[in-house]
């Protein structure tokens, strides 16, 4: 008995002990994590809920040449509140939800009052620290919910949490949108956002953060802190003015003759610098959008306008001269069997080369090419790559089309391609390409680049300008230009560009129309499609601007160059003329009425009314808008008042103004006719509803 109560005993001891040296181990091991290894499981924690994150830097401007932002970052912001911030009491709370959830749904009108103030409820009861009120808020929105009860006690006080966040952002719209391009997310940005990236993206900081409940992080104060360098801002060579003209006439015309697309790009002479450059594509939904640069990145067989190239090379390699004869056989040749090149139409005989220029004579062209370069068919292609024509431009934006100029070793050369190479086919530009070529005939065969983009400056000050790079100081001989500006002019007098011929400037052109190839099926099954071009400069005497249009597939009022691309070219050259007072030295004007003069930017005004001598007034306090009020000798301005969600008074102003007002304010806008505005569908003053369309008649 007494060996079984001691055996009992032993155990117990036993026990006893092992579950003191358990103590003893789990003692020492807090011992040793607090007192030996504290500091560094300190660290470890802080490093579990302690983070950098980066600072997103302010992405640079977009500037147009007079200074007119057209892209820009606006800041938008998140807005949450903390539901159990100690501040916000229950009396506190009841008492100002009903005003706070009325005021939050006639702000936003995404929710009554009702779904507001059971949002703000539920979250009260559930303890909230992050309840999501409304994301992508304007700063003037902010403003007004900081007001708001309950958020009006102050920063900390009212429990408003404002996240920030930039949204790029266009002021003009569609103005020159693809060529300014854009900047989504982590897609790769395209057009100038994109071939200007790392100047405009700036250099990103970092802030010290910590995580709080809710898995919310919020900033601490830390000497290391790095700020967030912003990006430089841009400044192209567009004029406003020219492209919303252009943009303009371009859609009128794309919609009068029901065509696929077209593109316009106007070019300073001198400098290469790109004035005015526009792609309209036809969207599902019937309406022409900026989607692709067609300009740039879209190469075609040109047509008729390769026909100048061709001539320059005959006259360059001493083959033509502009009085020789061809017999243009009544519009009608062939150079194979079963193939028949045709005229636009019939009766050209007997002519000289000038002529069958002139009337872009596909036969005679051809037959004067095929005539001299038949048993060197080379010969001409080397002349075509000496004079520069199809040379790739490496321009500041990505995605320039590669060109092909079809060569003698090509695989797919045959007997029929050196005439039909030199009518404009069996070769591949964009409008860029050929524009360059007559821009450098215009320049007296000086070949500069085309120039986008003029500078960059950071906060005002220039980081890199950009100058007129020339490609070749000469494209030929001075005589060559000079027949060739013959050659140009002919076809305004003379020829099929002879629609321009009683312009009160002289313009140098040449009309084209192509046939456009199907992928799979060529020129030859389903229905012809065409491509209309014009291209020139102006004044013919002293060329100051080039400029190309181009329609894709016009399918109503015709197809041909002189028809459907030609009058948006005058379009353009007409507003250039009518703004350009350089052009107009020895008239001699003599104002006999003030002129009229369109509502809009009050800065504007004033300058375009002392650029012509316009004497100008201010009736009132003066403000950032104003209509014009005409009087005999002076130019009345009168303010015009903006207030907030209601429609603002755009009678009077251009249509620039007018549609960047509009749509300042939320209204989508839809345009009739050209001029000024006569007319608004909706009266000014009245509420402004989200996704409300106005109508604006022009006169």
């Amino acid at each position: 008995m007494m060996d079984i109560k001691k055996d009992i005993l032993l155990r117990v001891y036993f026990v006893y002990a092992l579950i003191f040296l358990f103590a003893m181990a789990i003692l020492g091991r807090v011992f040793q994590l607090q007192y030996v290894e504290g500091d560094y499981w300190k660290q470890r924690s802080d490093s579990l809920t302690l983070a950098y994150k980066t600072i997103e830097p302010s992405r640079g401007n977009i500037f147009s040449a007079d200074g007119s932002l057209l892209a820009t970052s606006v800041p938008l912001y998140d807005l949450r509140m903390d539901m159990k911030a100690e501040s916000i009491t229950d009396k506190i709370f009841n008492a100002g939800i009903d005003s706070l959830a009325l005021n939050l749904a006639a702000l936003f009108q995404d929710k009554s009052k009702d779904q507001y103030k059971r949002l703000l409820r539920e979250g009260r009861r559930d303890g909230e620290r992050y309840l999501l009120i409304k994301r992508n808020v304007s700063y003037a929105e902010l403003k007004k919910v900081k007001t708001f009860p309950i958020f009006n006690r102050g920063r900390y006080k009212g429990g408003l949490i404002v996240e920030q966040k930039n949204m790029r952002q266009k002021p003009f719209k569609e103005l020159a949108s693809r060529t300014i391009g854009f900047k989504i997310g982590n897609v790769q940005p395209v057009g100038l956002e994109g071939a200007f990236d790392q100047s405009l993206r700036g250099e990103s900081g970092k802030r010290l953060m910590q995580k709080i409940s809710g898995n919310v992080w919020k900033p601490l104060n830390a000497e290391d802190e790095v700020e967030a360098k912003d990006g430089c801002d841009i400044y192209t060579s567009i004029d406003l003015n020219i492209q919303d003209v252009a943009q303009q006439s371009l859609y009128n015309q794309l919609v009068k003759n029901n065509a696929d697309a077209g593109c316009a790009i106007l070019m300073e002479v001198a400098t290469g610098e790109i004035k005015a450059i526009v792609n309209l594509k036809k969207a599902d939904s019937g309406y022409y959008r900026e989607d692709f640069n067609y300009a740039i990145g879209y190469a075609t067989e040109p047509g008729s306008t390769f026909k100048l190239v061709s001539m320059m090379a005959g006259i360059e390699d001493g083959y033509i001269d502009l009085d020789d004869t061809v017999d243009a056989t009544n519009g009608r040749t062939s150079y194979a069997p079963g193939l028949i090149m045709r005229d636009s139409h019939e009766g050209l005989n007997k002519i000289t080369a000038k002529h069958a220029f002139e009337e872009s004579s596909n036969v005679g062209v051809s037959k004067l090419i095929q005539k001299y370069y038949r048993k060197n068919q080379q010969a001409f292609i080397d002349r075509v790559h000496k004079m520069h024509f199809g040379d790739k431009l490496n321009i500041q934006i990505a995605g320039e089309a590669t060109p092909l100029i079809k060569s003698t070793t090509n695989k797919g050369w045959s007997k029929i391609s050196l005439p039909y190479m030199s009518i404009g086919y069996e070769t591949m530009v964009t409008p860029l390409h050929t524009l360059t070529f007559y821009n450098a005939v215009a320049n007296n065969g000086r070949m500069v680049k085309p120039l986008f983009v003029k500078e960059t400056r950071y906060r005002g000050h220039t980081v890199k300008e950009y100058k007129t790079q020339v490609i070749a100081d000469s494209i030929c001989s001075k005589t060559t230009v000079a027949k060739a500006r013959e050659l140009l002019e002919g076809v305004v007098q003379n020829g099929t560009g002879r629609k321009l011929k009683d312009c009160v400037y002289a313009v140098a052109g040449k009309t084209g129309t192509a046939q456009m190839a199907s992928n799979k099926e060529g020129y030859k099954n389903g229905r012809i499609r065409y491509q209309a071009s014009f291209c020139g400069y102006f004044p013919a005497d002293k060329p100051a601007y080039s400029c190309i249009v181009v329609v894709y597939n016009p399918s109503t009022a015709g197809y041909y160059g002189g028809e459907v691309a030609l009058p948006v070219f005058k379009d353009i050259a007409d507003k250039v003329y009518a703004t350009n007072l350089d052009m107009h030295k020895g008239l001699d004007v003599q104002m006999a009425e003030l002129p009229k003069v369109k509502a809009g930017l009050t800065k504007a005004t004033i300058a375009a009314c002392n650029n012509v001598g316009v004497d100008v007034k201010t009736v009132g306090v003066a403000s950032k808008w104003s209509s014009v009020l005409n009087r005999e000798t002076v130019a009345a301005l009168k303010p015009v008042a903006i207030k907030d969600n209601t429609v603002p008074d755009v009678s009077g102003m251009g249509l620039r103004d007018a549609i960047y007002m509009l749509e300042s304010n939320g209204l989508q806008v839809k345009v009739v006719g050209k001029g000024a505005v006569v007319k608004q569908s909706l009266h000014a003053g009245t509420r402004i509803y989200k996704g409300q369309v106005i109508t604006i008649e022009l006169s």
